[in-house]
């Protein structure tokens, strides 16, 4: 893979999974966090344009979010980018311990974790700031800021930074049914 398909394809994994580890943030139990949760099943797709390289590129985005065991739901997405394809699987569920919703994540381009985030009013925001290696073995410094929105929308914005070039991508992506 060259080094640029391999910049894009952190970038859009970055975008997709924000596969981190997060400190979680307190938030107050939803009355139902099942039944916010199973408002997001669907079909979802997007697109945008990644920005920061050598000319923008734009791409699309699909994603699918079923029922899941127990009182989860479980997500399976894919973004296409210059002959390229992104894909991406995991978990959203509610802990009750923690307040928190909790994202587990992988994908095809080798992130996988962790993301945590808090019910404001009728959205779900994920902030994500964190440090990976791509597959190439390269330092990221991945950002991303996830929002399901009032069960009618969800958008991501992230940005990715390639340590050994400087190199910044970012992008946001508004899905919808």
């Amino acid at each position: 893979m060259t080094t640029r398909r391999v910049y894009l394809a952190s970038a859009l994994a970055a975008m997709m999974l924000s596969g981190s580890v997060v400190a979680p943030v307190q938030a107050a139990a939803p009355q139902d966090p099942i039944a916010v949760l199973s408002t997001y099943i669907g079909e979802w797709s997007g697109s945008g344009v990644l920005e920061g390289g050598k000319e923008p590129e734009p791409f699309k985005c699909r994603l699918s979010i079923d029922k899941g065991n127990q009182a989860k739901i479980n997500y399976a997405g894919r973004c296409t980018l210059v002959n390229m394809n992104l894909s991406v699987s995991g978990t959203i569920a509610f802990d009750t311990a923690t307040k928190t919703y909790q994202a587990v994540m992988s994908s095809n381009a080798g992130f996988t974790g962790v993301a945590v985030g808090k019910q404001t009013g009728d959205n779900i925001v994920f902030d994500l700031q964190e440090k990976q290696t791509d597959r190439s073995g390269n330092a990221v410094r991945i950002g991303s800021h996830i929002t399901l929105m009032a069960q009618t929308s969800i958008t991501i914005d992230f940005q990715v930074e390639f340590n050994n070039s400087g190199n910044v991508l970012t992008a946001t992506v508004p899905f919808s049914k």
